[in-house]
């Protein structure tokens, strides 16, 4: 094993575990968030899986709710999330090291009414993006 596999493995483990923010955020102020980081999401291309990318996300709270309300409901986000993934792939052509961000944050936030309510989460942010295998990537 590599080095950079090693602590890539190490920082991975240590951000696996979901954190709650409620702090400045991007010029949202003081607007409550829920973290959610480490969904392993594939990457799929001619019908195989090519790659996984670890994305971390930050979920903005609508008005009202709270990320202690929200808490409970992180697992049905994780889930909308893999199986969006599987169901129509956020593939960038030619890339198997990242995601297509734009339509990942219009799949959560499509996700996110139906399984918090309507006007529940107002913003979704992609923290970070981590390819499983960075090199070899190359389509055809």
């Amino acid at each position: 094993m590599d080095r950079r596999t090693l602590i890539a493995g190490t920082l991975g483990a240590a951000v696996a575990t979901p954190a709650v923010a409620s702090g400045p955020t991007g010029g949202q102020g003081d607007a409550p968030a829920l973290s959610i980081s480490g969904v392993g999401l594939p990457v799929i291309e001619g019908g195989r899986v090519r790659n996984y990318v670890f994305v971390s996300l930050r979920l903005h709270m609508g008005a009202g709710r709270t990320p202690e309300q929200m808490r409970p409901k992180e697992a049905w986000f994780r889930d909308a999330l893999v199986r969006a993934a599987h169901r129509t792939p956020f593939l960038i052509p030619g890339d198997w090291t990242r995601l297509d961000a734009a339509a990942l944050q219009r799949s959560l936030m499509a996700d996110s009414a139906r399984i918090a309510g309507r006007g529940a989460v107002s913003r979704v942010e992609i923290v970070a993006q981590a390819p499983r295998r960075r090199t070899g990537m190359r389509a055809g």
